[in-house]
């Protein structure tokens, strides 16, 4: 790694500003413009992005079999492009489609958030499944299919509906048909959050009943009597967590009103609260306090991802200013504590994309090798929100995640202010 010396957090900033090339920020439900990333489909990128796979393909001119490269610039169509017929107009909003001209089955159940199959199925399409323009289809899991194949489930008693809108629920309960890319456009929620909040891994696959927590940020107004300990039990998240999130000293007491974030749990516990690590208990003060052991030093940062560290910090002749921390590409990056993104973009020398955080009195901590870059200069972020995406841009060696820690622009050891390796 190409070492670079500086004297402060400014020119840290500056070096890499000078040499960058924007990069799409937008989330995947809100991008307008989407760069084919390696091992991305069409499918694939419809099912994240909202949009069916036919209107993406109509809107770049794609023909069969629908090939995509690494690299492609795709528009994505964020308005219909087609009307509707006018005997036959649409009503998603009741439960049916009407079909346009050029959709398809397939593209029809990627924009309706619900696999193929059960679209078929619920329409009584048989192989190779043709529809027909102005045909209308029953959306499964809107309103009932009054047919056949389907009258003894009619007559069962109806699941009661949910009180929470899909833009507010934390616990969704998979419904038949459903598919994780569906739920996320309608929970607002990013999918490859909620795939990591439940340990989902690829193809991402859910089942009718299965119960998927729904990341999202949440606060709380401290009242009198919450203690670390109750703020721990009551939200299933760490107390160390919450503290980290908030720039707070986790042996410190509350402060009534105070509001605090509680971030994203990033390791749910398994079983049990003695995971939940909440604030030591207060004990009695001893009679000689000299003799009382000095407190463990608290973590400064938390980890931006979970991996083996290829390379670690050194210095002398075989210097490295960091951590290179390998991890599936793909896999989240998240910002090792609260602070404002002080540049966000690509750095054509050796980091390739590139984030930087500054997270005030002198520190700044730098994520680099991403494939992805997810947030935007001046952006305020939580600790543990996502900034970017594990990747083999500049010099990476693989996969992995290059890592820095810096205070008033010199390089210090990451481990020195890390918790243990997760």
């Amino acid at each position: 790694m190409k070492h670079i010396r500086l004297s402060t957090a400014a020119t840290f900033v500056t070096l890499f500003s000078a040499t960058a090339v924007p990069v799409l920020a937008a989330s995947p439900d809100q991008e307008t413009v989407h760069v084919v990333q390696s091992g991305e489909t069409l499918n694939g990128i419809a099912n994240r992005a909202g949009v069916s796979a036919g209107e993406i393909a109509r809107a770049n001119g794609l023909a069969a079999p629908f090939v995509v490269r690494a690299g492609q610039k795709l528009a994505i169509p964020r308005g219909r492009t087609t009307k509707p017929a006018a005997t036959a107009p649409s009503a998603d909003s009741a439960g049916f489609h009407v079909v346009r001209p050029g959709e398809t089955l397939s593209g029809i159940a990627s924009h309706a958030g619900v696999s193929s199959t059960a679209l078929a199925q619920a329409n009584g399409l048989k192989a190779p499944f043709v529809v027909r323009i102005g045909q209308k289809l029953q959306i499964p899991g809107a309103v009932p299919v009054q047919t056949a194949s389907r009258v003894a489930e009619a007559r069962q008693p109806a699941a009661p509906a949910s009180a929470v809108s899909p833009a507010e629920e934390t616990v969704h309960i998979v419904q038949p048909g459903e598919t994780l890319g569906g739920i996320a456009v309608r929970a607002k929620v990013p999918r490859v959050l909620i795939a990591e909040a439940n340990g989902l891994e690829p193809p991402y696959i859910v089942k009718a009943g299965q119960k998927l927590r729904l990341p999202r940020t949440r606060h709380h107004a401290v009242a009198a009597g919450d203690t670390g300990f109750s703020l721990a039990m009551k939200y299933g998240v760490p107390w160390e967590q919450i503290a980290t999130a908030n720039n707070l000293d986790p042996d410190a007491p509350l402060k009534s009103g105070e509001s605090l974030l509680i971030p994203t749990l990033l390791n749910p516990p398994q079983t049990g609260v003695s995971k939940l690590n909440p604030a030591p208990t207060p004990s009695a003060v001893p009679a000689e306090p000299a003799a009382t052991p000095a407190p463990a030093k608290a973590p400064r940062f938390g980890w931006p991802v979970s991996g083996p560290v290829r390379r670690g910090y050194a210095t002398g002749a075989n210097y490295h200013d960091g951590l290179d921390i390998q991890a599936a590409a793909g896999t989240m990056v998240r910002a090792a504590a609260a602070g404002t993104v002080k540049f966000a973009g690509k750095e054509k020398d050796q980091f390739g994309n590139l984030v930087v955080i500054d997270h005030g009195d002198g520190w700044y901590t730098a994520y680099g090798f991403l494939s992805r870059v997810t947030v935007k200069e001046g952006a305020k972020v939580a600790a543990g929100e996502r900034i970017g995406l594990v990747g083999s841009t500049g010099l990476a060696k693989g996969s992995e995640l290059h890592f820095e820690v810096r205070q008033d622009g010199s390089p210090v050891d990451p481990l020195d202010e890390l918790p243990k390796a997760p």
